[in-house]
């Protein structure tokens, strides 16, 4: 598979990895609503962001929509969109990179880009999630009238990569039918089925190619036998025809004497609803102008300068998910894939670096939760609820020397470790114990911070003969994290478990 290699591509392919883990930090103030609530705005650089989110959230989310700057030299208000090139694939890779890692196996990824940077995007896309796992690119009608004041050719379309965390289980969601499809079932002949729609009885084959299908039938209202052309044959085998002839499947038109027949198939036999195609024009989706006029209702000062419409982020939220799946979006702009998700019932996170994620984003979702009326509310029966926790990047979980901060509690390095040896997200139970929990047969415990009710340094963080008798049991391996054990190498090899010690053995990459 070619690669794409660009300037400092070496680094860039280290960067995720030596990215500090932090804490996130609650900022009840700004949370809103329902509150606390699994639904997430930071307000962080989404590097780290992202690297803080996966002990508890990798492999969870089942849709990720970013819109990313688009490195188009241009002066964005809110955002430095003026990169060099290699700059701009450097600062993409790391984070597509951990975006993989947080997507569930059945996930999927959607990447808004223009053609400054769309091709080299998808071969980076390639490289990461693996050519094999590409579904399609859809192409966004942003525009609807031409620039007339444009240099060469007027851009009037976007980009949309959708790729898939595993293809062979990743499956879209059909879309509802629209008036104008509905409007084509008719039931001319009365049917007692009901409606139908009728559908060519050939297929693009030769003759020679399936000679089975191409025989002669008879029109049963002339008595006239019909061949197909000689480019084509009929779409079913002799058999196959005379059950479709017996079950009143064939539609020769209204006098009966059409030169062909067509096939019928009815409403309530036909999936209900569209595959999703590749082209997706504005009056389907929206613009960049619907986008612009509802981000006035939440910044009538500052409004993005291309804001993505609701109904966008909409057909993508109903092809990828179902309501309560997780998603995500670390480029949240002024906050249209949250505001979406919340009233299409999904949870969500949303990160943004600036402090438009105080300005914009906030007081955005904070009517959303109030039941606003715009953008797809109506549409959802949007009528409000719900709400939204606030948080900030905090401290490291490690300082410069490798030691974990005094200020981190049980709950948070338990997902770190869990995280560091399962590379799956800790779900923290409503009764903490040293025991994490089992996987693939190993089970894993952690002494710290007093979670076995001894804050002494030689305490409960100590393996002990004590301690281990007071661990809940487990029959297999064990792997146990504390200050220090107490037993030897060959102690430890008899009782089956591995001890590492805190902090050099917590090293989460």
């Amino acid at each position: 598979m070619p690669l794409l290699d660009w300037l400092n591509k070496p680094a860039s392919l280290q960067t995720a990895r030596l990215v500090s883990y932090r804490l996130l930090e609650c900022v009840p103030a700004l949370g809103y609503g329902a509150t606390p609530n699994a639904n997430l705005l930071i307000q962080g650089d989404n590097l780290e962001a992202l690297k803080a989110l996966l002990p508890l959230y990798a492999g969870r989310i089942k849709c990720i929509y970013i819109d990313p700057p688009y490195n188009t030299r241009s002066a964005f208000e809110h955002y430095d969109d003026n990169l060099e090139h290699s700059q701009w694939l450097s600062m993409m890779y790391p984070r597509l990179e951990l975006l993989r890692d947080l997507l569930a196996e059945d996930g999927s990824l959607w990447v808004s880009i223009d053609d400054h940077e769309g091709h080299y995007l998808k071969v980076m896309l390639d490289e990461i999630f693996g050519r094999k796992n590409f579904i399609a690119n859809v192409v966004w009608q942003k525009k609807f009238s031409p620039q007339n004041d444009a240099k060469w050719l007027s851009d009037t379309h976007d980009h949309i990569h959708c790729y898939a965390k595993d293809k062979s289980i990743w499956h879209p969601n059909l879309l509802p039918r629209s008036l104008k499809q509905e409007g084509n079932f008719q039931n001319p002949d009365e049917d007692e089925r009901g409606v139908w729609v009728s559908a060519d009885y050939t297929c693009a084959k030769s003759k020679d190619e399936r000679p089975n299908l191409y025989y002669a039938i008879t029109n049963p209202n002339t008595g006239e036998e019909i061949w197909p052309a000689t480019t084509r044959v009929w779409a079913f085998d002799r058999t196959s025809h005379e059950r479709n002839v017996a079950n009143d499947l064939l539609w020769w038109g209204k006098t009966g004497a059409n030169s062909k027949p067509r096939f019928k198939k009815f409403q309530t036999d036909i999936q209900q609803g569209t595959v999703p195609v590749t082209i997706w024009f504005h009056q389907e989706v929206g613009n960049n102008q619907d986008g612009r006029r509802e981000s006035l209702v939440f910044n009538k000062i500052e409004p993005f300068s291309t804001p993505k419409p609701e109904r966008l982020i909409e057909r993508i939220l109903h092809i990828a998910t179902n309501p309560g799946d997780w998603v995500l979006d670390s480029f949240l702009g002024s906050g249209t894939t949250a505001a979406v998700a919340h009233k299409m019932g999904r949870h969500y996170i949303g990160v943004e670096m600036g402090d438009h994620a105080v300005t914009h984003c906030q007081p955005r979702l904070q009517k959303v939760v109030d039941g606003e009326q715009g953008g797809i509310s109506k549409a959802v029966n949007w009528q409000g609820g719900g709400g939204f926790t606030f948080c900030r990047l905090g401290a490291t979980v490690f300082d410069e020397y490798g030691m974990i901060d005094k200020a981190i509690r049980f709950p948070t390095l338990a997902a770190y470790v869990w995280y560091l040896e399962t590379r799956t997200p800790w779900i923290a139970p409503d009764t903490l114990s040293p025991l994490l929990g089992i996987h693939d047969s190993t089970a894993y415990y952690l002494l710290y911070s007093g979670i076995l009710g001894d804050r002494r340094p030689q305490g409960g963080n100590v393996l002990t003969q004590t301690v281990l008798d007071g661990l809940p049991k487990h029959p297999g391996k064990r792997v146990i994290y504390g200050e220090t054990s107490r037993f030897g190498a060959g102690r430890l090899a008899a009782e089956g478990i591995t001890f590492k010690q805190i902090p050099y053995d917590v090293r989460v990459g």
